[in-house]
């Protein structure tokens, strides 16, 4: 599967749901408490369908798609690396590719894409982040961390890595220091009228 290559934050998931729309409402609540944020949102998207790929294509045209499982040339072993334009391959040929994904940065804007990104979500795993940099909170002496510190959304999966796991749920996580910060964690939890649903995991 293609990631986004990760570093050290630490990932608290903080709002669970099969409403994805919601999990999008409550993931731009987060967003507004960001002292900073950058001034792009990284896309992620697995689709298995061409219908998918399609929608994706139109929403990103430059977007750059890949192959999702590791594919190899029969008879040279080679690693294969999926270079055609999907806009030109019919849906039967583009099936044989299947499944593609796709990674993005887009400039946030007003959230157009944001939200047509929403809508064109299919049934793979898929994510949405925004990087930027929490305030710094004496009360619980936490400061904030540039290149650690954001929100993300994982569609049909609860692992802030992508993982193969496939569930009904869309995940929204709080990124925080390397050293992790569970005391922010809740607190930014406690703002959306939720909780930490589970052990800090490995983010970006």
């Amino acid at each position: 599967m293609t990631v986004r290559p990760m570093g050290n934050s630490r990932a608290y998931p903080v709002f669970r749901t099969t409403d994805a729309a919601e999990a999008y409402r409550q993931a731009k609540r987060l967003c507004a408490l960001l002292e900073h944020i950058d001034d792009a949102t990284w896309l992620f998207a697995v689709m298995r369908t061409p219908s998918e790929v399609r929608a994706m294509a139109e929403l990103v045209p430059e977007g750059s798609f890949e192959y999702d499982d590791f594919r190899t040339d029969p008879a040279t072993g080679d690693l294969l690396r999926f270079d055609l334009d999907v806009t030109t391959l019919d849906d039967a040929e583009l099936a044989t590719h299947l499944p593609l994904s796709f990674t993005e940065d887009v400039v946030r804007g007003d959230g157009t894409v944001e939200e047509r990104f929403l809508a064109a979500l299919g049934e793979g795993v898929a994510a949405m982040e925004w990087n930027g940099r929490w305030p710094d909170d004496p009360e619980i002496d936490s400061l904030g961390h540039w290149n650690h510190d954001g929100v993300q959304i994982v569609f049909h999966g609860d692992e802030a890595q992508y993982g193969d796991t496939w569930t009904e749920d869309h995940t929204v996580f709080v990124h925080v220091t390397k050293y992790g910060d569970p005391e922010r964690a809740q607190k930014l939890a406690a703002h959306i009228g939720s909780e930490v649903l589970g052990e800090e995991q490995l983010g970006w």
